[in-house]
C-alpha cells in the first residue's frame, strides 16, 4: 500500500475527530447555559464522552485484531457521525448524554485504530515525527472545533449538521485503504476479552512508565480548560482575557510538536520526555505566585504549551518503543485509558484544590504531577523492557 496515502487519510480522519471533540465541547455547554441547565450537571454531562472510552477500552483490541484497521475505522466513523446527526431530533438532557457516550465509543475506536496503525508502521528513526503529526492534526481540528459553535447563531442544528458532513466526506477515503492486521504473538491468544486482560498485565509490566505522560496530559488539558476559568475569574482576571490565556497552551503545543517529535528521534524520547516535564513542572511552579497576573499567566501558558503539551505523542512513542509490534495495540489502547482517567480525575481533584487551599494551589498541583512523572522516567530501568521487545520481536 502506498504509505502517503495511508499517512495522508489517518492524520486526516484524526484532525476531524479533533473538530468534532472541540466544537461538541463547547457548543453543549453553551446550549444547556442558555436553556438554564445548572454548571454541575452541565459539567456532568461533558463527562459522557470520556466515560464511554472507559466503557469501550477493554472491548476494542480483540475485533481490531480479528478484523483488522479498517473495519474499526469504519465503524467508529460512522457510529460519529450518525450520532452527531441525531442530536437535532430530539432536544433532551441524557439522549444527548447518550449520543454523546456513543461518540465517545466511535472517537476511542478512530483513535486507538488509526493510532496503532501509524505506529505499527513508523519506523523507529521516523516514529516521534510521525506520531507528533498525527497530534498536530488532532490539535489543530480540536482549535478549530469552538469555531463552529458561531453557526448558533443561524440554526441550533446547524453546528451537529456541518459537523457531521464534514466527517462524512473524510470518513469515504477510508474506502481507498487496503485493510491490515496488527502483527500477532502466538504465546496468547489474541481474540478474546481474556487475551485482552492478558497483554495489559504485560504492558503494564515492562511499559508502565510510558502510560504516565498521556495520563498527565489528560489532566493537564481538563484542568487548564475545565478549572483555571473559575480560578481566573475568583482572582479577578477579565472574561475576555480567559479567552486569551487559555488557548495560549494549545498555540504552545502547535508550535512546538513535530520539533520536539523529531528532535525524540535524533536524542531518544526518555531525555526529551526528562527535559519538557522539568520545564513544564517549573513553569506551572511559577504560575502559582502570578495567579493575579493575566500577562504573566499567558506566558506561563504559552511556554507550558511548548513543552509539556506534547507530552502525549511523546508518551504514545515512548510506548512503541518499548514493545514489540504485537503488543502495540494493547499499549495504545492503555494510554488512551490513562489519558481519560487524567481527563476525569483532574478537574475533580481540582475542583476540590480551588474550594478548600489557597488560588495558587492548582498550579501547584500541576507541577507536582509532571515532577511525579519525571521522577518515574528518570528511575525506570529501559534497558530490561527494550530488551524484552526485542527478544519477543526476534523470536518472529
Amino acid at each position: 500500500m502506498n504509505h502517503r496515502l495511508l499517512f495522508g487519510v489517518l492524520i486526516s480522519i484524526v484532525g476531524i475527530s479533533g473538530l468534532s471533540q472541540g466544537m461538541l465541547l463547547p457548543l453543549i455547554a453553551v446550549i444547556f447555559e442558555r436553556d438554564g441547565v445548572s454548571s454541575s450537571l452541565n459539567g456532568l454531562h461533558a463527562t459522557g464522552l470520556y466515560i464511554g472510552v472507559l466503557l469501550a477500552s477493554p472491548l476494542m483490541e480483540a475485533p481490531l485484531r480479528k478484523l483488522g484497521y479498517k473495519p474499526l475505522i469504519l465503524w467508529g466513523g460512522i457510529t460519529v457521525i450518525v450520532s452527531m446527526a441525531m442530536f437535532p431530533v430530539w432536544k433532551s438532557y441524557w439522549f444527548w448524554f447518550v449520543l454523546r457516550l456513543l461518540i465517545g465509543i466511535g472517537d476511542h475506536a478512530l483513535h486507538f485504530s488509526t493510532q496503532t496503525w501509524i505506529t505499527a508502521i513508523s519506523p523507529r528513526h521516523k516514529r516521534g515525527r510521525n506520531i507528533s503529526i498525527y497530534g498536530l492534526f488532532f490539535s489543530i481540528g480540536f482549535a478549530i472545533g469552538p469555531l463552529l459553535t458561531k453557526l448558533l447563531e443561524i440554526s441550533e442544528a446547524l453546528p451537529f449538521m456541518v459537523t457531521s458532513i464534514i466527517s462524512l466526506i473524510t470518513w469515504l477515503f477510508v474506502f481507498l485503504l487496503k485493510n491490515e492486521k496488527p502483527a500477532e504473538d502466538h504465546s496468547i491468544e489474541t481474540t478474546s476479552f481474556l487475551g485482552t486482560i492478558k497483554r495489559f498485565s504485560q504492558v503494564s509490566r515492562y511499559a508502565w512508565v510510558a502510560l504516565l505522560p498521556p495520563m498527565g496530559f489528560g489532566i493537564l488539558e481538563a484542568v487548564l480548560n475545565g478549572n483555571f476559568p473559575v480560578l481566573a475569574l475568583r482572582s479577578g482576571i477579565d472574561v475576555n482575557m480567559v479567552s486569551i490565556i487559555i488557548p495560549a497552551f494549545s498555540a504552545g503545543t502547535l508550535i512546538s510538536q513535530i520539533p520536539l517529535g523529531v528532535l525524540s528521534d535524533k536524542y531518544g524520547r526518555r531525555k526529551i520526555l526528562l527535559i519538557v516535564l522539568s520545564g513544564g513542572s517549573a513553569i506551572f511552579f511559577a504560575a502559582g505566585f502570578l495567579t493575579s497576573l493575566a500577562m504573566g499567566l499567558l506566558v506561563c501558558f504559552l511556554a507550558a504549551g511548548m513543552l509539556v503539551g506534547s507530552t502525549f505523542s511523546l508518551g504514545i512513542s515512548y510506548m512503541a518503543d518499548l514493545l514489540p509490534k504485537s503488543l502495540l495495540p494493547t499499549g495504545n489502547l492503555l494510554c488512551g485509558i490513562f489519558f481519560s482517567i487524567g481527563s476525569i480525575s483532574g478537574p475533580f481533584i481540582g475542583g476540590i484544590i480551588i474550594e478548600y487551599m489557597k488560588s495558587g494551589s492548582l498550579f501547584f498541583m500541576l507541577s507536582f504531577i509532571l515532577l511525579t512523572i519525571l521522577i518515574a522516567i528518570a528511575s525506570f530501568r529501559e534497558e530490561q523492557a527494550s530488551f524484552y521487545a526485542y527478544s519477543k520481536d526476534t523470536q518472529k
